[in-house]
């Protein structure tokens, strides 16, 4: 990672966004802190809010102030990054605002590097980024047609496109305007130290990668589960729904880590170009497999909320169970579940290993109890566990499972980056082996279309607040 990045502008479209204020600005503020910006850098907001400079400075202050005061303690250090921020007012639609942008970018002097690098992020409602894209490519900021040298960079926001043919046409759009190598679709899962840690886990440990395959594992599970319901983004939950929120990018990026065979070298191409071959394997649904391998529900009072349908029939859950037809993992089931309002707020990935071929210690069935797994935590709690079984002190023969276990906090004294620091670290150096690639995308979207088009209109079943989910989920366990 390049600690040092070039002199460069970054502008972020929706910069009065809930994102821009939440997770760009105090990452970008802190990684100013902690020297990781160039020496001259500018950072312009872009939005439709008709602000001054300094206006939209002291807006952006209040809202740290109140989301993260422990964060913006000091007003002078404040000051000094303020002093690198600009807003310009313009209309995503029409193209005379991306001109207005151009002046401002070319008010620098141009051997500082400020106008020759640009790096634009997108958080906006994804259904912006076509008519932006091609507006930043009439105005002349894209990679392939530069103002004034350097390069040209940009980050895109999930859900890439709503299904396979959308997303097509904004790949589509994106590369008449940036070259993939400029391309970063960020999805900030991939920023997490825990996943980035899922390859280190098995490539780098002599125990574990010669078991990793359908000879050893029962099956493998996947949770995303949050103990709240969609908060405030009602409007947009009722166009996206859970299939496009989680599955489509986090759950298939994680079920792609674990499945992925080793790569050639540890580059970005080389990396992605295994999970790609994951995404491609996993095997299509239809009308004959979908009532056995997936579970849609609703949480009860989705209907409620605001911005919300009455008559919604849209997905706050799903479980999921999918099958990778490659050498590797021929017929070992993976089971995603995801969802909304659950019982606990907990990311985790299960590896499950078969049973002995004999059980001495116990009954047959008694070996799902100790069955060895390995479990590694993603949130809230950054662990790694081992499970298997040990005997009971006593006269009897009892097995118990018990667990070795490694946790962040306690093994290691460095505090890691957050994602969305790392992920803007590595836009600006150019590296892209932590953002989804173009083929990926529309692999996955493929796999939710499958999905999609099998499940046909049939509603979701309602599931209390709270619980683990519709009662039927368990049949896709069997």
């Amino acid at each position: 990672m390049q600690v040092k990045p070039d002199n460069y502008s970054i502008i972020i479209f929706g910069a009065n966004s809930d994102l821009a204020a939440r997770k760009l600005f105090p990452s970008l503020y802190e990684l100013a802190q902690w020297g990781n910006l160039p020496d001259d850098y500018r950072i312009i907001g872009v939005g439709r809010a008709d602000l001054s400079h300094e206006e939209f400075r002291l807006t952006l202050q209040e809202k740290m102030a109140r989301l993260f005061p422990e964060t913006l303690t000091d007003e002078a250090t404040f000051r000094l990054f303020s002093g690198r921020l600009f807003y310009v007012r313009v209309d995503l639609a029409e193209i005379e605002g991306y001109h207005t942008l151009y002046h401002e970018l070319m008010d620098v002097s141009e051997e500082l590097g400020i106008c020759k690098n640009l790096l634009f992020y997108l958080a906006t409602p994804p259904s912006l980024a076509p008519v932006i894209v091609t507006n930043l490519g009439e105005a002349g900021f894209g990679d392939k047609i530069g103002i004034c040298g350097g390069w040209r960079k940009i980050i895109v926001e999930k859900p890439y496109g709503r299904n396979l043919q959308t997303a097509r046409e904004l790949n589509s759009v994106i590369g008449a305007v940036f070259s993939e190598k400029r391309v970063f679709r960020i999805d900030h899962y991939l920023g997490k130290e825990t996943v980035q840690n899922i390859m280190v886990f098995r490539f780098s440990n002599g125990i574990f990668e010669p078991l990793w395959n359908r000879n050893n594992i029962a099956n493998v599970t996947i949770t995303i589960a949050e103990d709240f319901g969609i908060r405030d983004r009602g409007a947009y939950y009722e166009e996206a729904g859970l299939l496009r929120d989680i599955i489509q990018n986090h759950a298939l990026q994680l079920l792609a880590a674990v499945a992925m065979e080793p790569p050639v070298d540890f580059s970005a191409d080389a990396v992605r170009d295994e999970k790609a071959k994951v995404l491609r394997s996993i095997r299509p649904f239809n009308t004959y497999n979908v009532e056995q391998s997936v579970v849609l529900g609703q949480y009860e009072g989705y209907r409620s909320e605001k911005n919300v349908a009455s008559g919604s029939t849209v997905e706050t859950f799903a479980a999921i169970k999918f099958f990778v037809d490659n050498w590797r993992w021929k017929d070992v089931p993976f089971f995603v579940k995801a969802g909304k309002n659950l019982a606990e707020t907990a990311t985790e990935i299960v590896i499950t290993f078969k049973c002995p071929p004999q059980n001495y210690f116990g009954t047959a069935e008694s070996c799902s109890y100790t069955a060895n797994q390995v479990i590694m935590r993603i949130q809230p709690e950054e662990t790694i566990a081992i499970k298997f079984g040990a005997k009971r002190p006593g006269e009897a023969v009892i097995t118990d499972p018990v667990y070795l276990k490694f946790d962040y906090k306690t093994s290691f004294t460095e505090v890691g980056l957050t994602p969305y620091h790392r992920l803007l670290l590595d836009a600006m150096a150019g590296e892209q082996m932590n953002f989804i690639r173009q083929d990926s995308v529309e692999y996955s979207w493929s796999i939710v279309d499958s999905i999609r088009d099998a499940v046909g209109d049939q509603p979701p079943e309602s599931y209390p607040v709270h619980s683990r989910g519709p009662e039927s989920v368990e049949r896709i366990y069997l």
